[in-house]
């Protein structure tokens, strides 16, 4: 399985829904809840266009989905953006795809105007790979909030200041 053959797309599709909550079950990584949040971004989509203030970044190999990102800027900002989810397939962690998606999405930004780029996780044991792939790819611990999500789970929010485009 090789993630050159993956394909990119911004738009979003009635089946992305679905697509979503396989994707986010499928990592082990998510609370009902959280999944249950993921999807609800992509019906706020569905359901007011661009104008809900979502993006969305879809990896599809042989028609399937295999991973994607969702973002939007910051309210009361200029140019920061939360990178919301960053989610790839069960089967396909480990091949690069996260990083292609990141990366991509960093573009995807810097294109809107964004210039910082915020990522909040939890800081238990369990998310220490995900908080190594950050900081992998060039993005710096900020803060660490104590019990945020619940007693014992810090929230651990990262850093990256992406250069604007040439013009």
């Amino acid at each position: 399985m090789s993630v050159r053959t993956i394909e990119f797309r911004t738009s979003v599709r009635e089946s992305d829904p679905r697509v979503v909550r396989e994707i986010t079950d499928s990592t082990g990584f998510f609370y009902p809840e959280e999944v249950e949040t993921a999807v609800e971004l992509v019906d706020d989509w569905l359901l007011k266009g661009p104008r809900c203030g979502y993006h969305f970044l879809f990896a599809d190999q042989d028609g399937r989905t295999v991973g994607y990102t969702s973002y939007g800027p910051v309210a009361c900002t200029k140019e920061s953006y939360d990178l919301y989810w960053i989610v790839v397939a069960g089967d396909y962690r480990g091949k690069g795809l996260g990083t292609q998606l990141l990366e991509r999405t960093e573009l995807a930004i810097a294109a809107l105007g964004g210039t910082r780029i915020y990522i909040e996780t939890s800081a238990r044991p369990f998310y220490a790979p995900t908080r190594a792939f950050y900081l992998a790819r060039g993005y710096t611990q900020v803060a660490e909030l104590e019990d945020f999500y619940a007693p014992g789970d810090a929230k651990a929010m990262y850093l990256k200041v992406v250069p604007r485009p040439a013009r």
